[in-house]
């Protein structure tokens, strides 16, 4: 017991401490000192290396923040050795092994009665190894399957012209420019661009070299001139071109191709077209063709593999004259494999010119990786911004009144003082003639005539010299004197680097040196006085995290002693933002909405609450937004005058060595602090506080860590081997600038095994070439081929589309806006049987369509915080999925037959899995006398805790017994790791499509001569391959019977119990939805043999009946949902959920519900209805006459406990009764006595296939029968015993297969 209290302890007093440990920083580690240890972390953590030692030297208090950093980054580290030996040793967290103890918490399963059923009659009409599951797979290759799937789009062929309808077009285009002012406008605004200069260099040197780099400046102009100077030149020369121009994301794919068309006044399509993952606009006839990085590489990929097996693909990929890749700086993973395919294949073309372009870039390593490539460097223009850093923003706060502050401060926000055009043209004119001439006076005559601080310390427009560097290189020394008497600051930089002080002692001038070296001293006298601030503000707080009290104190600091410009605040996320934004709200000075208005810009925030972001306050208030990243590039709000940048943002990573995904916080690299710190300087000067010391900022990486050694690459790898099927994947990626870690390559390459897109030799599958075929993950594509086999396509399209989006549900700031919010998802997800994020998602977009076709797109949005513009890009997407899904021939046009499962939450769970799999955990129960929180246990042992969005966050309960969770992905940050999206299932799904499967004795159950070795119950941690080696020993012995207790491992760490016909009927539906999926991938037109159309069809019903067997699922009441929902505030009045079971406003068409909200029939509820054909389009009951007034049935024993009718084929397609007159006029049977106890019918074989009678002519008018003694009980139960138990049927009966037909029908599954 004394143990445990010092380890961490039991009880408050443990807690206590244990609680402390990781709070803040062991005070007395530098600032520098953590930085270095961040440094070298980040480089072990990119490295090959399993083990890291560091400096002996370290003391104590090091080594403690050496651990500290090793949790966050999820290593592990021990100290060892003792005395002045004693070091810190790091690890990388290797997968853990399976958990013995994970056998004790084993799950049962086993099927349902009627699933038995099914199953014999499955396999007594079609017995196993009758047809073997690898005859689809074996043999020769589908004629149809060497055919490449891929991108052939005319889009990406040259255009069809000749000299004379070029020559026309260019015409055309100068007419236009000549009649259009707008137009012309816009060619004289395109002329006095930075890279207009560089338009003559540019062509030339893409005429006379095969791979040209251009480094632009922010704001040159490169994005958008370079590709029309291009096609300008190509015009000029009367010959077509296809120039593609590839982006790193979407959005400026599209918005790029808007601009170049606006820019030559065309429509967008014409010359001008873009093709994004799912979207195009365009086509062979446009010149320029803007896409994503991932897209060109299709294009590479296909058209090179065709070329190996047609003659004719070669001109497919010579029709390409010009690719241009631009931001390669950012280095996304699609760019890096892009440009090493393409290095090896320009020699094959040598008509193919490359132009790579990028603001910030390595140019001489990516020259370098190009053989010794042109550069061509063209500089930008921003407005100069002054930059101070933490220990400047400590000073600042201490006192309200500081003269730096005041004096810069004023200097940027008087409307008065900022510079014309003119005057910048003058002052640019004055330094290159003071420069060239020695002539000095025009300088001094304008900076004497306007001695405001923008012409003191103004900087070039090309190249970043001020005046004061001009007098100190020509030794002007009273000159100099008056300058930094006026303010002049001597730490700006000129383009290259150089300071004033650097520009005298390179001109020889030692007295102006001098001179200026004292200045520098004398303003840093208080340096030491910084110096402590910093240590003792590092002392108590941990840099790591956001200080939303410093942000408070400098933003109330900047309000009071300014008035103007908008303040741009970059966080890490949504938590940070609202956490600042919350306190903000409760101080006086900023809950004043008239004088300040405080704006979140983050990707979930609607796009209405975005757009107040770049629109201009009224007069008198002035804007603050907090932001993510999501500012840094590619935006520009025009007020922005001071950015406060936190140096942390939240970047998506990848750990091979856990195989997790992660979206961790990390300080940002000094590319992007130079993005955020221009935000300021786009429109006007500005300022930057920078909430980072230099000493941190010293230890930034220059860049962001390559994507492709923090990105999962499993489609990357099967690219590769569709590019070349004998090629080694690892020796491939050895190509790339920077290749990622052969554990990286590992995980890939056995995912892609896993799906059966490899095979055990690493060769590409006949599935695999089709999985790469579709613009999605090879997941998601596997997910697809299922949902097509189990008939429910149109959620799945939802899922997959949805993936390629961002959340669609937005997250409101007031907290009772998000209790609505909450209580909102939460009935969405209750749509498919609750406790599903994703799901959620489909339930919303089938509800926003339901609604946009009422008129009510609007209404449902805002009552249930869903983002329209994600629902339509969703919408959008969807189609054009869709579309390739009918292009390779998976599915016919019309795909409504397809989707007859679409609402049956079994088969929906099934598919989801085949999406999401391998990502399953176990939700752990709660520790006894601790907080009750939802956490998950993965396949790796990791211990994640569910994120409060999620709509399972509170499933804390005891009994659920362990249910398995799937999720999207494992988010790690300064708090520990957790789930956001996830969902529950059951074992069936598992079961049937995990990787592996052990069969092996229940523990101290005895078979034969295995007794010892399966009953022993060793704590082995290879429990996987010893059940392997059981099984292939014992296998009969174990199999022997059909009832014999047995334990299946599901990858080698979820155990289930269960039976060995069970496990044995589960092995064989997995072999028979394989040969399925390979015989659509042969031939995905023909119809699948009877075999496996009997088994798709069984193996639906039994997942519609199975699917939650074994585990017990956590439910919401309608009582609870509805108490939810109304406590939220979502009422009928604000639209409740509009899907086909409900009207406009959510009630019940027939009102089946009691005042208090409760159903009468609650199995009946609209979300989970077991028999939606019972329902009519708007939500009505077909036969009302059903309903007592009340809303109850009147004949409840007409449904099963979950709410099925015992009959369903009694009701025809429509829900209507086949027999209408065997009702009254109140709804009740005419002769109750042909049901027995439970509701189902006495005679069943009375009733035809489609539920009428068999013999009508037996029925009087009103329904009753004409031979009333007919209808005496037969049997003990009152049921004619015409189907036997399961498993009571001898061999070779004639019962199985009519009857399975029937129960088949009954969930309206696959017919083959």
């Amino acid at each position: 017991m004394s143990t445990e209290t010092k380890a961490g302890g039991s009880g408050k007093a443990g807690k206590k401490k244990n609680k402390n440990k990781d709070k803040g920083w062991p005070k007395g580690v530098s600032e520098a000192a953590r930085a270095r240890f961040s440094e070298i972390l980040e480089r072990f953590r990119s490295s090959n290396d399993e083990e890291f030692k560091f400096d002996p030297k370290l003391n104590n208090l090091e080594r403690a923040a050496v651990h500290k950093l090793c949790r966050k980054f999820g290593m592990k580290s021990k100290s060892r050795g003792g005395g002045t030996a004693r070091r810190v040793v790091v690890f990388k967290n290797k997968i853990k092994k399976a958990c013995p103890e994970r056998e004790k918490k084993a799950l049962g399963f086993k099927f349902s009665e009627e699933s038995k059923a099914i199953l014999q009659d499955l396999f007594s009409q079609f017995p196993p190894g009758e047809e073997d599951a690898t005859s689809y797979m074996a043999g020769k290759r589908n004629k149809k399957g060497k055919k490449f799937f891929g991108m052939q789009d005319d889009i990406f062929q040259k255009p069809a012209m000749d000299k004379s309808e070029i020559a026309k077009r260019v015409e055309t285009l100068a007419i236009r420019a000549e009649h259009n002012r707008t137009l012309r406008q816009i060619f004289e605004g395109r002329s006095k661009l930075p890279i207009a200069s560089f338009k003559d260099i540019i062509t030339s040197s893409v005429e006379e070299n095969q791979v040209v780099l251009i480094s632009g400046e922010t704001g040159c102009g490169k994005t958008t001139q370079v590709p029309q100077y291009i096609l300008d030149h190509m015009w000029a020369k009367g010959e077509p071109c296809k120039i593609v121009c590839s982006q790193p994301r979407r959005v400026s794919a599209t918005s790029v191709s808007e601009r170049i068309a606006h820019e030559r006044g065309e429509k967008l399509g014409d010359t001008v077209g873009y093709k994004i993952r799912l979207e195009s606009s365009g086509g062979r006839h446009s010149s320029l063709v803007f896409c994503t990085n991932g897209i060109l590489l299709r294009v590479i990929v296909a058209y090179t593999k065709l070329k190996k097996t047609s003659q004719r693909a070669k001109d497919d990929l010579s029709d390409i004259t010009h690719i241009i890749v631009d931001e390669i700086h950012e280095r996304d993973r699609f760019s890096d494999f892009m440009l090493a395919i393409i290095r090896d294949m320009l020699p094959s073309y040598p008509h193919l010119r490359l132009i790579l372009m990028s603001a910030t870039i390595d140019e001489e390593r990516f020259s370098k990786y190009f053989y010794g490539c042109p550069i061509i460097r063209v500089p930008g223009f921003t407005y100069p911004v002054k930059t101070f850093y933490l220990e400047d923003v400590l000073s600042f706060v201490k006192s309200s009144e500081n003269d730096a502050l005041d004096n810069s401060t004023a200097s940027h926000t008087s409307g008065d003082s900022v510079l014309t055009e003119e005057y910048r043209v003058a002052l640019d004119e004055a330094i290159n003639l003071a420069l060239s001439d020695d002539e000095v006076v025009p300088l001094l005559d304008i900076i004497s005539s306007g001695a405001t601080p923008e012409v003191i310390n103004y900087q070039h427009s090309l190249t970043g010299v001020t005046p004061l560097m001009v007098f100190a290189g020509k030794g002007c020394i009273n000159d100099i004197c008056t300058l930094l008497s006026l303010g002049a600051d001597c730490h700006l930089k000129a383009k290259d680097g150089a300071t004033a002080l650097d520009w005298a002692s390179r001109e020889n001038q030692s007295e102006a040196a001098e001179i200026i070296k004292k200045h520098l001293e004398e303003s840093s006298s208080n340096s030491e006085e910084k110096q402590n601030l910093l240590d003792k503000y590092l002392s108590t707080v941990d840099p790591e995290l956001i200080d939303d009290v410093l942000i408070e104190k400098l933003l109330r600091n900047i309000c009071e002693t300014s008035t103007d410009g908008a303040i741009l605040v970059f966080l890490r996320g949504w938590d940070d933002i609202t956490r600042t934004r919350d306190r903000l709200q409760k101080i006086a000075l900023f809950n004043n909405e008239s004088k300040f208005s405080i704006i979140p810009l983050h990707s979930m925030v609607p796009p209405l609450e975005q757009k107040k972001a770049f629109e201009r306050p009224p007069r008198g208030c002035r804007k603050i937004i907090l932001s993510t990243n999501i500012a840094e590039t590619a935006v520009t709000i025009e007020d922005v005058v001071y950015v406060v940048d936190s140096g942390r943002a939240k970047e998506k990573s990848y750990d091979p060595y856990n195989n997790v995904s992660t979206l961790e916080s990390s300080w940002i690299s000094k590319a992007s602090a130079k993005q955020r710190e221009g935000r300021a300087g786009r429109c006007q000067p500005g300022i930057c506080y920078r909430l980072y010391s230099k000493a941190r900022e010293a230890s930034f990486p220059d860049f962001q860590i390559p994507e492709l050694k923090r990105m999962p690459i499993e489609e990357l790898c099967l690219q590769i081997k569709l590019l070349d099927p004998d090629c080694n994947v690892e020796e491939f990626l050895q190509k790339t600038l920077d290749p990622p870690v052969y554990e990286t390559i590992r995980n890939a390459i056995i995912v892609l095994q896993d799906i059966g897109a490899l095979n055990d030799e690493e060769k590409v599958t006949e599935l695999g070439e089709r999985l790469g075929s579709l613009p999605v993950h090879p997941l998601t594509s596997k997910m697809l081929l299922i949902s097509i086999l189990l008939n429910c396509l149109e959620p799945a399209l939802t899922l997959a589309c949805a993936s390629e989006n961002k959340d669609p549900f937005t997250l409101p700031m007031l907290l009772s806006e998000r209790k609505k919010a909450n209580a909102a998802k939460q009935e969405l997800a209750s749509f498919y049987g609750g406790s599903s994020d994703q799901l959620a998602v489909v339930a919303a977009f089938e509800c926003w369509q339901n609604a946009k076709q009422k008129g009510k797109e609007a209404q449902f949005c805002s009552s249930y915080f869903v983002s329209p513009g994600t629902m339509r890009m969703i919408s959008r997407l969807r189609k054009q999925l869709q579309s390739e899904l009918v292009r390779n021939g998976f599915i016919p046009e019309n795909i409504s037959k397809h989707s007859i499962n679409a609402r049956d939450p079994g088969i929906l769970h099934t598919v989801l899995l085949a999406g999401l799999y391998p990502n399953v955990g176990r939700l752990l129960p709660p520790l006894r006398n601790a907080t009750p929180r939802s956490v998950v246990e993965t396949g790796s042992g990791d211990k994640v805790r569910l994120h409060p969005c999620s709509t399972n966050f509170k499933l804390v309960d005891k009994n659920l017994n362990r249910p398995i969770i799937v999720y999207d992905e494992i988010t790690r940050g300064d708090r520990g790791m957790h789930i956001k999206h996830c969902s529950i299932i059951g074992p069936l799904p598992l079961l049937l499509l995990s990787s592996e499967i052990v069969v092996a004795p229940t523990k101290g159950t005895r078979f034969g001569s295995n007794a010892s070795k399966s009953g022993s119950g060793s704590g082995d941690d290879n429990e996987g391959e010893k059940a392997k080696s059981e099984v292939s020993d014992g296998e009969d012995d174990i199999m022997s019977s059909p009832d014999n207790p047995v334990k299946a491992i599901v990858d080698r760490w979820l155990y289930f119990k269960s039976t060995a016909l069970d496990v044995a009927q589960i092995y064989c539906l997995r072999e028979r939805l394989t040969s399925a999926i390979c015989f659509k991938v042969k031939d995905p037109s023909k119809q699948l043999p009877e075999v496996l159309g009997a088994s798709m069809n069984a193996l639906a019903s039994v997942l519609s009946y199975d699917w939650k067997v074994g585990v017990s699922m956590p439910s919401i009441s309608i009582d609870s949902l509805t108490a939810l929902v109304g406590s939220a505030g979502i009422s009928e009045s604000h639209g409740s959920l509009p899907n086909p079971h409900t009207n406009h406003h959510g009630s019940f068409q027939n009102d089946p519900m009691q005042l208090d909200g409760s159903l009468q029939n609650p199995q009946m509820h609209p979300m989970s209805v077991e028999n939606p054909q019972m329902l009519s389009h708007d939500g009505s009951f077909q036969n009302p006459q059903m309903l007592s007034h009340d809303g109850s049935f009147q004949n409840p024993q007409m449904l099963s406990h979950d709410g099925s009718f015992q009959n369903p084929q009694m009701l025809s397609h429509d829900g209507s009764f086949q027999n209408p007159q065997m009702l009254s006029h109140d709804g009740s049977f005419q002769n109750p006595q042909m049901l027995c106890h439970d509701g189902s019918f006495q005679n069943p074989q009375m009733l035809s296939h489609d539920g009428s009678f068999q013999n009508p002519q037996m029925l009087s008018h009103d329904g009753s029968f004409q031979n009333p003694q007919m209808c005496h009980p037969t049997a003990e139960n009152g049921n004619v015993p015409l189907d036997p138990c399961p498993g009571s049927a001898p061999q070779g009966s004639v019962k199985s297969k009519k009857s399975a037909s029937k129960r088949q029908r009954k969930n309206g599954h696959l017919t083959g």
